[in-house]
């Protein structure tokens, strides 16, 4: 099983260790490589906000990029925060969730392409909706270079990305998406924060779902309401609907 997520807007202030070196799927290094390149002399622009997609209260932000090669670096387990991952609380589970954690979430990024939990990076700045020059379109690069990293690795996908993210990569008929309602419309901050839970509680449980049957099971057994559905067209994800009661 994958469990993949996005990464979050929120993140540490900074790292206290060794800039960065090595991360999991060196496939991807020439690439992230040239999109960290792009991305160091986009954020020395005067526009840099405008091209970033960046508001004016975070225009302290590109200063942090032109710094990548040597800022110093912190797990992304510890990087992430916001509401999806205060809810998944990677460094508060047992140590047996963390390894499978380590084993089994991956984290998309702009900069990055992807990530385990385990990979030191420094904090950035850099979503996968931009389009960044000369690369253009971060999704569109991606693409190809996830897709020839996690296309051999077999399981189901449990995908909790929001929709800019699952624009990188789209693991077909293996994969559920999650998506979380609320009195029959689907819902934003909440929907991060259920799918922070779910991903903690299958850690937790050691679950390894095989089938999207199984998985619609074992959320059944933890008490979520949940409809599952199976791809309207070959080759695409089911859906799983989460429907969540107003707060009290």
């Amino acid at each position: 099983m994958m469990i993949v997520l996005p990464p979050s807007e929120g993140k540490a202030a900074e790292g206290s260790g060794p800039p960065i070196e090595h991360l999991s799927f060196p496939s991807l290094d020439k690439h992230r490589k040239r999109v960290r390149t792009a991305l160091i002399r986009a954020s020395k622009r005067r526009d840099a906000l405008d091209v970033l997609g960046l508001t004016p209260g975070l225009a302290g932000e590109p200063a942090k990029n032109t710094a990548l090669a040597t800022a110093p670096t912190l797990p992304a387990a510890e990087l992430y925060t916001g509401v999806l991952y205060d809810n998944l609380g990677l460094t508060t589970l047992d140590p047996d969730a963390k390894a499978r954690a380590a084993e089994s979430v991956l984290i998309f990024s702009g900069l990055w392409g992807v990530v385990r939990t385990t990979d030191r990076i420094p904090p950035y700045r850099l979503s996968m909706g931009v389009n960044l020059p000369p690369v253009g379109g971060l999704a569109t690069f991606w693409r190809p270079q996830i897709a020839k990293a996690l296309d051999t690795i077999p399981g189901l996908v449990v995908d909790l990305r929001s929709a800019t993210y699952a624009a990188a990569w789209q693991p077909g008929a293996r994969s559920v998406t999650v998506r979380v309602f609320r009195d029959g419309k689907v819902v934003s901050h909440m929907a991060k924060a259920t799918r922070g839970e779910i991903a903690r509680a299958l850690l937790q449980q050691d679950a390894t779902p095989a089938t999207p049957d199984e998985l619609a099971k074992i959320l059944d057994a933890l008490g979520y309401t949940i409809t599952l559905t199976e791809p309207s067209r070959a080759n695409r994800p089911w859906t799983l609907d989460v429907h969540v009661a107003d707060p009290a």
